[in-house]
């Protein structure tokens, strides 16, 4: 394996190549060796090929940060276990309802936001199946009779319909349909972007409004070209599919680099739950120095080996860690290193010393003679002092 692995530059190299193998092969299985390849699509095909590329290098450099190595690590450990197979099953399929389906996440946030958020997340999701479905010749359509066609999918026959039904025009006009849903949330999020005064002070252009800018142009040229053949008799047809291509192409190639690559990534947030929480919101870690329970020992274990790999282990001198201890105790631990007060304090009426060796007048509470280890002639003749001052008044 090891002389295997030396024919590549790097293993991410070698893991694109197998990717694109394999999707080659699914091309293969699906136009039936490449009987029903369109080849009006090619140039789909090649930047769908690049954009794959693209993802495996960027998921490799996400896969290995220290982060998210420990949660997949932990998520395929915990998956193995046996007497967790149903906590498992449960609250995969539970986050991902919640959180992936309905997205719950972002609704909290807002009602608008939430809107926003679906229609974008659902419209790409829908447009993507699609053109890779048409694109990798996974699937397409024959003619079974003059009224009737037939779904082909890798190979097989699946669904008959018939070709004028309503069923096959929503069939027809899928990404029509789920391209709507993007130009409708692109639009939202473009105008929240535009009039929110809070969201300006933050956001930028390269980051937060490019995306949206070349979702807007892909779905509005692809939009464009479905009312040329439809309304326009074809007009301008060839350029518009040129430029809509162009477009598509673009945004395949920034996909796995920007923003938008949080989409391919979003399921692992259903590790969360299902390895960091031993019951569902209920937390059972408790506290090394107040006892109260504020997490599980599986994330807290997960921490410290992640801090742990990048030398930022925060050990403290008893040998516990700062993740042993609840917010409120960290916070309290701070505030006594700052203050050099990791010991009780001598005595109530002593001043407080703090790092820089300045001395805090201790609450307002009388100071002791002692405290600054003066020596004894030197105490007698104060204390000889205080007490003749004292008679005098």
């Amino acid at each position: 394996m090891n002389t295997f692995e030396r024919t590549f530059y790097s293993k991410t190299s070698k893991y694109s190549f197998f990717v694109i193998l394999i999707l080659l092969f699914t091309v293969w299985i699906g136009t039936e060796k490449f009987l029903h390849f369109d080849m009006a699509l090619m140039g789909y095909l090649i930047s769908s090929l690049i954009f794959a590329i693209g993802l495996t290098i960027r998921m490799c450099a996400w896969l290995i940060r220290p982060a998210t190595k420990q949660v997949v690590k932990r998520s395929i450990k915990n998956l193995k276990t046996k007497k967790r197979t149903k906590r498992n099953i449960t609250s995969i399929l539970k986050t991902a309802f919640d959180n992936i389906f309905l997205q719950k996440f972002i609704f909290k946030r807002g009602i608008y936001r939430g809107i926003t958020h679906f229609m974008i997340a659902w419209g790409c999701i829908g447009s993507f199946a699609i053109t890779f479905g048409l694109t990798f010749g996974w699937m397409h359509f024959e003619l079974v009779d003059p009224e009737t066609y037939v779904i082909v999918v890798m190979g097989l026959n699946t669904i008959q319909m018939a070709a004028h039904g309503i069923f096959a025009e929503m069939v027809y006009n899928g990404l029509n349909i789920t391209a709507t849903m993007v130009l409708i949330g692109v639009s939202m999020a473009l105008a929240r972007r535009i009039v929110n005064q809070d969201v300006k002070v933050t956001q930028r252009a390269e980051f937060d409004l490019f995306p949206l800018v070349l979702l807007l142009s892909v779905t509005v040229s692809g939009l464009v070209l479905t009312v040329s053949y439809a309304l326009l008799e074809g007009w301008m047809h060839h350029y518009l599919t040129l430029f809509h291509q162009v477009t598509v192409v673009v945004l395949l190639i920034y996909f796995p680099f920007g923003k938008l690559f949080h989409l391919p990534i979003r399921p692992l947030a259903t590790a969360v739950p299902m390895n960091y929480q031993e019951h569902v919101k209920v937390d059972t870690r408790p506290c090394n120095s107040c006892g109260e329970t504020y997490s599980s020992d599986d994330q807290i274990s997960d921490v410290q080996s992640i801090l742990a790999v990048q030398s930022f282990d925060l050990q403290l001198e008893d040998g516990t860690f700062l993740s042993d201890y609840c917010p409120a105790c960290r916070r309290r631990i701070r505030v006594m290193k700052q203050l050099n007060m990791e010991n009780p304090i001598q005595s109530e009426t002593k001043p407080v010393l703090t790092m820089n060796g300045i001395h805090l007048s201790g609450f307002g509470k009388t100071r002791t003679d002692d405290y600054y280890d003066l020596p004894d002639h030197v105490q007698d003749e104060l204390k000889k002092y205080k007490d003749k001052r004292g008679a005098e008044k």
